[in-house]
């Protein structure tokens, strides 16, 4: 570990421990989660745990607000608002659906908290919300259910203008019913805009610090978001999660200590949950942060604590739950690894790991494919390609159809480099530049989903990348500062965007690239030569 980031991280305040709620003493301890008031027409003893469950709930400690919720319960078994709450702890609307059996045990708990005939209105109402999506057609996609909750929601909200959580979940809603398309972020505004006049008479809702940085995590409103990253790590800081959070806008805006300082701490304290309920396996919340915490050492140069964390990873075979979040971590951080550092000979050589979830192997043989491309094995490129474009085509079979846009990426991306890898200026060069261009494009409209900090080479990135070898470098810095518009001060694109500057005879944007280069690589245990260059040219000048 980078001395700088190991001196920080000792400095991490580790929270006091404190005893646990009543009713459910095989759980583990909790300390500091935020303060929330959501008054229920339930037993001052369950009311008292029902607001410390929302609080987790919240920050998307689902396991032990699920465990709460059920306390509550215990202590109430007349509250319908407990089964509402547990209900809630099954249905993750910026994650991925809920499985088979999380589904039913929602289903089952918003049955039970129906049954239960809420004593007020507006409890009746939350409950109706909530029941607006475990009781949709089955045949609509998770977004339709999203959206068929945001609008039950919304009526929760209005009619309850006083009630502050009914607008904090309001807004949460909006983020999760936002199309991935819309790049006006109209959803995403309209929650920050809300939370934002809520922050400012509760400074210390979880929810609220959260939901701004989930509302805030696009290229367009992130720098927004730096005062709730501040924030919410100091209000929840027995929450993993909420350790991790921040990172989403640090990320961001390319503030890669600020990043990797927020994920060992979230890592640190996965690792000390999963001790605590005595897990068996890697849980996907510690898993999560370590892909960003990945990313953010390989930005500033920090190879030996990246590839420190590939080994760990690589040694997992069991995460909890098995979803998305811990598959993609797998599959994604060997090859971020190799990749980030043109290792082309790792990345043919990365291993898919089988998954229930096909974009995690596509983004295997995406990069398996660039490798041999780049390394001169056409057959065996042209073998992963395949994969690739199979995947695809699953994908958009079975109507998942952001990730299948997503894969189709990838499948252009290995497509234009295998063309050019092939043909080496050959006849094809323009249409080889469309081909990964149109990737670039393709890209750009979507939103990144919330289990990466990135694409593991962006589009735009690699088009920058292709005609700089093209001997077309002022078009290669365009793409390079297309690529820092919406991935500011990444290593590769901030190279790029130096050596194309240098070699189009721009010496103002060359010298500013190269300088932001190695400031940001102060701490770096690495040898890459793009560094070398950098500080030659700055020498000479």
């Amino acid at each position: 570990m980078a001395p700088k980031l190991r001196i920080l991280l000792l400095l991490v305040v580790i929270p006091v421990w404190l005893p646990a709620d009543q009713g459910h003493d095989h759980g583990p301890a909790i300390g500091e989660v935020g303060s929330v008031s959501f008054p229920v027409s339930c037993s001052p003893a369950a009311q008292k745990v029902f607001s410390r469950s929302v609080a987790m709930l919240h920050s998307f400690w689902y396991e032990e607000a699920a465990r709460s919720f059920s306390s509550v319960a215990d202590a109430d078994p007349t509250c319908a608002m407990a089964w509402w709450g547990v209900a809630m702890s099954y249905y993750h609307p910026l994650w991925e659906p809920p499985t088979a059996d999380a589904l039913q045990k929602g289903v089952s708990a918003i049955r039970k908290s129906k049954a239960l005939e809420a004593k007020t209105e507006r409890e009746r109402a939350y409950i109706a919300a909530l029941g607006a999506f475990y009781e949709a057609d089955p045949s609509l996609d998770y977004l339709s259910r999203n959206r068929t909750y945001s609008q039950a929601m919304e009526r929760v909200y209005r009619s309850n203008p006083q009630d502050s959580e009914a607008a904090v979940f309001y807004a949460l809603s909006l983020v999760a019913s936002a199309s991935p398309t819309d790049k006006t972020y109209a959803n995403q505004r309209q929650a920050g805009a809300i939370l934002e006049k809520i922050l400012t008479t509760q400074p210390d809702h979880p929810g609220v610090a959260h939901y701004i940085l989930h509302s805030y995590d696009n290229p367009v409103l992130a720098s927004q978001g730096l005062e709730a990253a501040r924030r919410y790590a100091r209000i929840a800081p027995a929450v993993p999660h909420a350790l991790h959070m921040p990172s989403h806008i640090f990320v961001r805006v390319g503030l890669w200590d600020d990043a990797a300082n927020s994920n060992l701490a979230a890592v640190k304290a996965g690792k000390k949950y999963e001790r605590d309920v005595n897990m068996d396996a890697a849980w996907d919340q510690r898993l999560h942060p370590t892909d960003y915490l990945v990313y953010s050492l390989l930005q500033g140069g920090q190879d030996e604590d990246a590839a420190a964390l590939v080994k760990e990873v690589s040694q997992i075979s069991k995460i909890q739950p098995d979803n998305l979040t811990g598959s993609y971590v797998l599959a994604v951080v060997p090859a971020r690894y190799a990749m980030e550092r043109r290792s082309w000979a790792e990345a043919a050589a990365l291993v898919p790991r089988p998954s229930a979830f096909p974009y995690t192997e596509a983004v295997t043989y995406w990069a398996k494919a660039m490798g041999y491309a780049h390394t001169g094995d056409f057959v065996a490129a042209r073998q992963s390609l395949n994969k690739v474009q199979a995947i695809r085509d699953q994908l958009r079979q079975s109507r998942q159809d952001y990730w299948a846009d997503q894969t189709e990426v990838l499948v252009r991306e290995d497509s234009a480099w295998l063309a050019h890898a092939q043909t080496k200026h050959g006849d094809n060069e323009d249409q080889t530049i469309a081909l990964m261009r149109s990737a670039a494009d393709l890209e750009s409209s979507m939103a990144k989903h919330p289990i990466t900090p990135g694409a593991v080479l962006p589009a735009a990135e690699l088009l920058g990348d292709l005609l700089l070898e093209l001997n077309r470098p002022a078009e290669a810095l365009l793409a390079y500062e297309t690529s820092l518009q919406s991935a500011p001060e990444r290593f590769h694109s901030l190279a790029g965007a130096a050596r194309a500057a240098e070699l189009a005879g721009d010496g103002v944007r060359a010298r500013r690239y190269y300088s932001k280069l190695l400031n940001n690589c102060a701490h770096s245990q690495t040898a890459r030569s793009e560094l070398s260059v950098a500080r030659t040219y700055l020498a000479k000048k």
